[in-house]
């Protein structure tokens, strides 16, 4: 096995338009702490590198809706999200931002090396233009019927109700997001990476050097490899992200797929001089921890970036995890159902070691796995108190208790003592032998098969009955008991660093070096401190309180669904230019007669002063509403409604609930006014 001297760990770059939630944290960033941690407990040279991911469609459309910019958008979320990872103990070297002036200035150059070799292929293709927002569309703002299973929402790249990938040229009447606009094929340049020219080289690296990956990551890279790779656009029309360096692409920015992984280069060029060393030694190791989703980008497509480069080094592996799932559904930002890291850490203080057990155990490692309020709650009470807890109690209060805190000398050992004391290195070689292969559940259930070891070995010596009879053999059960738990105090530190740092204390040592776990790591006659809890139990309450707030979203959810009716059939443009829809004032208004829904308004068209009946008698009161700007069909059929004529329309939205609210002008603006 090839020797390495240093290591570095990259993490994939949160997308800056939403928090960070409990599936990216057991996919990514849970698992690449472990291993970091670990490494730096041995005292290797590793960089944990992470950092936002800022650019992109998704950017735009959020700060669109919201009114804001772009730059806005993405300074809110990263906040959130380094904010989150501190007070969660992700321990970054450093977390940066693709909007930096280090990372623009890198990926530039990036793409001008390439582009000097001759690495691009520069084509002309045609792409969906909107003509009345004067831009091109990225596939994200086209919408329109899939042609597979009829949806009418699906987007331009992917149909969310299907799942399947499309091309926006596929979609059935596709519309402009921008402005409801028929949008025109219209010709646009692009500068493509070939991956087809890396492909036996690819298929060389990973089909046969790299065996060794995991199933998943393996089986979906010689899915792709076996398919063929084409050419691949590095460059996109969009006004926001890293404009592209090269003569004739005003307008274009690189594609954020290109400039996304080189975040990775540019943070280390923040983080130290030596950045290049970490890049470009050959004794150097890279490691990408990354959700299923970025397979493809971190195994085939930035391996032959790097490649087409000529002076980086490609990863050793790229660990990806597959999703976890929440409560038997699919996690999902838009919908809101997730756990989300920030509010966690609000409502559940001083348990990050909870969450980071539970994610860890319970990781999808290899098939899609879920996460539940109640496993949560069991893996508390059942494992971490009632087995963890439990034997660092019971060691910590028997020493203060027979002997002051002070740990007894050891007397002579019997064969289960030495046999029990062996244990503790064998269950250190299966914590190193997991986390070096990535195997982060099996190492945690190592690390706390030593907890199990100290509670089968106080259970099987029971030293509160032996103290009445024989005070020489409980001062070794203890003294084995403490040897135990200080060993346990580096075995647990990358699985749950806060637990570690707080049993460190009770003891009164300083972190050991992983080297030395074994028989005995702490002195006769040290003096410990008082201890207290390491965990508390999680009672039902808590629990039906997140799983309240859960349904209630699903609620949510459901009812949303309700308020956007079917839309109609299409009509043509000449059909909608007949509609004379204007801005009308109301001047006088009062109830209709025998009637409990209508209104008899007059109202200032502009044109003239109109009588209109109108059934929103149970939504408005007449006195609330002179003066009210709304909009007026005018020239509708006159109709007569219980004995009035009635000159028109006044349009009105309708929630899931029936309520009524009047479409107006967020302005006064002049009666008459045309609306179109």
């Amino acid at each position: 096995m090839k020797k390495f001297n240093r290591t570095l760990v990259t993490t994939a770059l949160p997308y800056a338009n939403g928090p960070v939630h409990i599936g990216h944290l057991a996919g990514v960033y849970v698992p690449a702490d472990i291993y970091t941690r670990y490494l730096r407990i041995k005292g290797e040279d590793v960089l944990l590198i992470g950092g936002s991911d800022e650019h992109g469609v998704p950017i735009t459309i959020k700060a669109q809706k919201e009114g804001i910019t772009p730059q806005d958008v993405v300074d809110k979320y990263h906040n959130i999200i380094k904010d989150s990872f501190e007070k969660f103990g992700i321990t970054f070297d450093i977390y940066s931002r693709t909007s930096s002036k280090t990372h623009h200035e890198t990926a530039s150059e990036f793409f001008k090396t390439l582009d000097n070799k001759g690495e691009f292929i520069v084509k002309t293709s045609e792409q969906y233009y909107d003509a009345i927002a004067n831009q091109f569309l990225a596939d994200r703002y086209i919408t329109g019927t899939c042609p597979h299973c009829n949806n009418d929402g699906a987007y331009g790249d992917q149909c969310e109700s299907c799942g399947t990938s499309l091309n926006a040229t596929d979609l059935i009447n596709p519309t402009s997001s921008i402005t409801g606009n028929k949008p025109e094929l219209k010709e646009t340049k692009h500068w493509y990476l070939p991956l087809d020219k890396y492909e036996n080289d690819l298929k060389k690296w990973i089909l046969e050097d790299h065996k060794e990956w995991k199933p998943n990551v393996y089986g979906q890279c010689k899915s792709w490899l076996d398919t063929g790779l084409h050419p691949r656009a590095v460059t996109r029309d969009l006004n926001w992200g890293v404009p592209v360096p090269a003569e004739g692409a005003e307008g274009k920015v690189l594609y954020v797929w290109f400039d996304a992984p080189i975040g990775y280069i540019s943070a280390t060029k923040e983080l130290t001089p030596d950045w290049e060393k970490y890049w470009k030694a050959d004794d150097s190791k890279m490691v990408h921890f990354i959700g299923k989703d970025n397979i493809v980008f971190h195994c085939i497509i930035f391996p032959a970036m790097l490649k087409a480069e000529g002076s980086y080094i490609l990863p050793d592996n790229v660990p990806a995890n597959e999703f976890l799932n929440l409560e038997g559904d699919k996690i999902s930002t838009s919908r809101n159902w997730a756990v989300w890291l920030h509010e966690y850490l609000e409502e559940f203080p001083d348990k990050q070691d909870v969450l980071r057990y539970v994610l860890t155990a319970n990781a999808p490692e290899t098939k899609d796995n879920d996460f539940t309020w109640k496993d949560f709650q069991a893996r508390n009470n059942n494992e971490l108190v009632a087995i963890l807890g439990n034997f660092v109690n019971r060691a910590l209060v028997l020493t203060h208790k027979y002997y002051n805190g002070i740990i007894p000398a050891q007397g002579e050992l019997t064969d289960f003592d030495k046999e029990t004391l062996a244990q503790i290195p064998v269950f250190k070689e299966q914590v190193e032998k997991n986390l070096e292969t990535y195997h982060f559940r099996e190492a945690l259930k190592e690390a706390m098969n030593l907890a199990r070891l100290g509670n089968k070995y106080l259970a099987d010596t029971e030293p509160w009955k032996l103290i009445k009879t024989d005070e020489e053999r409980v001062k070794t059960i203890m003294n084995i008991s403490l040897q135990i738990t200080a060993n346990l105090s580096t075995l647990i530190e990358p699985f749950l660093p806060f637990t570690a740092s707080k049993l460190r204390g009770f003891l009164n040592i300083e972190t050991l070096a992983w080297e030395n776990i074994g028989a005995n790591v702490i002195s006769n006659h040290h003096q410990i401190n008082t201890a207290s809890l390491l965990f508390e139990k999680i009672e039902d309450e808590t629990i039906q309180a997140q799983v309240d707030k859960l349904l209630a979203t699903k609620a949510a959810n459901e009812a949303e669904k309700k308020i956007v009716a079917p839309a109609k059939e299409n009509i043509n443009f000449d059909d909608f230019m007949k509609l004379d829809v204007r801005v009308g004032t109301i001047t006088a208004a009062e109830k209709v007669a025998k009637t409990k829904k209508l209104l008899k308004l007059t109202v200032d068209t502009g044109i003239d002063q109109r009588t209109v009946v109108s059934g929103i008698a149970e939504h408005y009161k007449p006195e609330e509403i002179i003066g009210k700007q709304v909009s007026i069909l005018v020239n509708l059929e006159p109709k007569q409604l219980k004995g009035i004529e009635s000159q028109g329309m006044i349009l009105m939205a309708e929630d899931a609930d029936g309520k009524l609210s009047f479409v107006s002008p967020d302005q006064s603006i002049k009666p008459g006014s045309e609306i179109r």
